[in-house]
This record gives structure tokens, sequence and C-alpha cells, in this order.
């Protein structure tokens, strides 16, 4: 690869793991809330295959987009969910958020069944679909407007456009593993990020419709545009100032612990203790 390739490329991988980091915080405490009900042992056989399954979720999810990914009704539908969960989260945190308070506290204080162990791996399953879906697609729509490398095609897809999805796609998992309980503490310090990542994939969406659009079946808008560098300068830096003011709306939390629930902290105590 020539090194401006290179570069065009790093920096899309960097971006990527930065949401993945976001997204991926939240997915771990959700996985870490869902097998608490179960004893030590069988909770971590959970953790465990849950994000195995993660991974082969991702692994899996890309081999299969990467055949559909220049049909321009998966692109619109992609366009169409990344914009749904974008708009439903804010829609969630800044109009019912009042209303999901007080529907948290009174499910955290009845006291709940808990599934048994298959049961819950499976729905731990379900939820790396989920998951899995949010952060391909998102990585997805930020990858293919790279120009494309000399490296042979991997399912659908060139060569380099997959591995950098990939790698993002793995990091993420490796972020839920290991490094979940930064980003929660981080996401509660900085508690704009998690609405400013929401945001960016939203902007994704917005760049996956563009995609769309200038599809040659559709060609609402240029060809050339969506692939043009003035379109590219546009959406980073969007992206950027998006990201910046998610970080500095909102100063460092004196007591970041201070604003999760009882659950969430038993959750995070628990994914800080899962090797020991």
């Amino acid at each position: 690869m020539e090194w401006g390739l290179l570069l065009e490329y790093g920096w899309v991988l960097l971006v990527l793991i930065g949401l993945e980091g976001i997204l991926a915080a939240d997915n771990a405490l959700v996985l870490a809330i869902m097998v608490k009900h179960l004893p030590e042992k069988e909770r971590k056989k959970a953790l465990f295959y849950g994000l195995f399954g993660a991974f082969v979720l991702r692994l899996g999810s890309l081999f299969i987009i990467s055949f559909l990914v220049d049909v321009w009704q998966m692109q619109a539908i992609g366009a169409a969910y990344l914009l749904f969960i974008a708009l439903n989260h804010l829609f969630r945190k800044f109009v019912l958020h009042k209303a999901d308070e007080s529907a948290e506290d009174s499910a955290i204080s009845k006291p709940k069944k808990g599934s048994g162990f298959w049961m819950t791996v499976v729905k731990v399953e379900f939820a790396d679909i989920a998951f899995a879906i949010d952060s391909i697609l998102a990585a997805v729509a930020l990858a293919m407007a790279l120009p494309n490398t000399d490296l042979p095609q991997i399912g659908g897809m060139d060569g380099g456009k997959f591995l950098v999805i990939l790698t993002g796609g793995l990091i993420g998992v490796i972020i839920m593993r290991f490094a979940a309980t930064y980003f929660v503490k981080l996401l509660n310090e900085r508690t704009g990020l998690e609405t400013a990542a929401f945001i960016i994939v939203g902007w994704v969406g917005v760049k996956l419709l563009v995609l769309t659009l200038a599809h040659e079946d559709i060609a609402l808008i240029p060809h050339d545009f969506a692939e043009s560098t003035i379109w590219k300068l546009t959406f980073y830096i969007v992206l950027v100032l998006i990201a910046l003011i998610g970080w500095f709306s909102s100063g460092p939390s004196k007591d970041a612990d201070s604003d999760l629930s009882k659950e969430e902290k038993e959750a995070l105590s628990q994914l800080e203790n899962k090797d020991e």
C-alpha cells in the first residue's frame, strides 16, 4: 500500500476503535447484568460463551454483508437501521428519560427470577447478534468509501476493506473482554460521549444513505459525489466535531460511580473481578 492509502485506512481504523470502545462498554455491562444471577463459575462460563459468540457472529455477519455490500437495498436497510438506533437512543434519553428512570428503579426494586444457565447463554447470544449488527453495519459504512487495495478479495469485498472492518470488530470484542471497565468509567466521567457515539452512528447512517442514493440503480445523487474528497472531508470533519462536542460538553465527574445504579455497580464490579 502507498503511504496515503495507509494513512486513510489507519484513520478509519482509529475511528472504529473509538466507536467500538464506547459501544462495547455498554454492551459488556449489559452482558454482565444478564448473567449476574448465575453462580460465579457458571457466570464466567456464560460470559465466555457470550464473548466467543460475539466473535463468531461478527465474523459470520461480515462475510454475509461482504457479498451484499453493493446491493442498494442492503445499503438502504443499513442506513435506515443505523439512523433508527441513533434516533431511538436520543428519543429515549431526552424525551423518555424520566419515565425510563422510574421504570428502571421499579424494575431494580423488584426481585427477578433468573433464567437457567443455557437459557441465559441463549439470551446473551441474541444480545450479541444485536451488538454485532450495530457495529458491523457502522464499520461497513465507514469502510465502503475507502479506496480499493491490491489485496485479494475476501468474501465479496476488497481485502483491505474486509481486514480493517474485521480488525475493528475484533478490537471491539477485546474491549468487551479486557477494557470494558475503563470505558464504562470513562462514559460516566464524560457522559456526553455516549450521546456523541450514537450521533456518530446516525451520521454514519447518513453516509450510507448518501452511498445508497448515489448507487447507479438509484442515481438521485451523482455517483462521483459519494466518493469525492469534499464529501469525505465534510464527513470526517463533522464526525470529529461531534466527538469533540461530546467530550467537552460534559466535564469530568467528581464521582463517576455515583451516576451508576446499584445493579450497574454490581455488574461493573463483576467485570473487574471476572478473572480472579
